[in-house]
């Protein structure tokens, strides 16, 4: 059982739904579920990835979960910070169950071991005057499965990149324990530390990459460097130092 003072603590778990983020924003739309309610299902059937795509998973083989938080402290601007937190808490679940493991974080959330991603995050946050009312963070990790849809381009588990096989169970109680870690160190104030260990872990930082800028889809090369106060990747190219970009994607080599 996990120690934790609030994450984990409402534990809300179903055979299958169609996607733990929409029941999560269900439960906050008729009343105000406790901060750290989990909903987590064994199988989705329209769950959600970045940009619009789905998130394909092998029922009962992988972790599926929402997280209901109440971040009300964390100014609007500044939201990327919670999804730098809730990625830096990926990153030490993953490192601490596979300690041999080359892991980074593709901006903005994906976790990856070398080239392959493992895990995906969605964070929904809900703001009203100025202020985050409430965020659902949706996170699948890939754990036990071993096949993948092949319209996915690069995707793997815990147990192919370690060849073991992992309690599910086990797994969830190890990453409620790093994201409420995580989560209250960026409470405290450490916007700064949470910054700069997300940076240290980047994917293809200081080495020169090619990108796609969506949607339109022309390429350029550039060296990542880090990230923007509001989150944006900082890129420097021949002909700019560094600049913002939002929806872009690495092509992997």
């Amino acid at each position: 059982m996990s120690n934790n003072l609030f994450i984990g603590k409402v534990y809300h778990r179903f055979p299958e739904l169609p996607s733990t983020n929409d029941l999560a924003a269900e439960l906050m739309s008729k009343s105000r579920p406790p901060e750290g309610t989990v909903v987590r299902a064994d199988n989705q059937t329209a769950g959600h990835g970045q940009f619009g795509s789905k998130w394909l998973s092998a029922a009962g083989q992988n972790l599926l979960v929402s997280i209901i938080l109440y971040p009300s402290w964390l100014p609007p601007e500044r939201q990327f910070d919670l999804s730098m937190a809730v990625a830096l808490a990926l990153h030490d679940t993953a490192s601490a169950l596979y300690p041999d493991g080359s892991w980074s974080v593709k901006w903005p959330n994906d976790l990856y071991e070398g080239d392959r991603k493992i895990a995906g995050i969605l964070i929904k946050n809900s703001i009203s005057s100025g202020q985050i009312q409430s965020s659902v963070v949706g996170i699948g990790l890939n754990i036990n499965q071993t096949a993948f849809d092949a319209s996915l381009p690069n995707p793997a588990s815990l147990a192919l990149v370690s060849g073991k096989h992992y309690d599910t169970d086990t797994v969830a109680v190890m990453l409620f324990e790093s994201l409420e870690h995580r989560y209250l160190q960026l409470k405290s104030g450490a916007g700064k530390a949470i910054r700069a260990g997300y940076e240290q872990i980047l994917y293809r930082k200081d080495i020169r990459s090619e990108f796609e800028r969506l949607p339109e889809g022309s390429h350029f090369t550039g060296i990542i460097r880090g990230v923007g106060d509001s989150g944006m990747l900082l890129v420097e190219t021949e002909h700019v130092n560094a600049f913002d970009l939002k929806q872009i994607r690495i092509i992997i080599p």
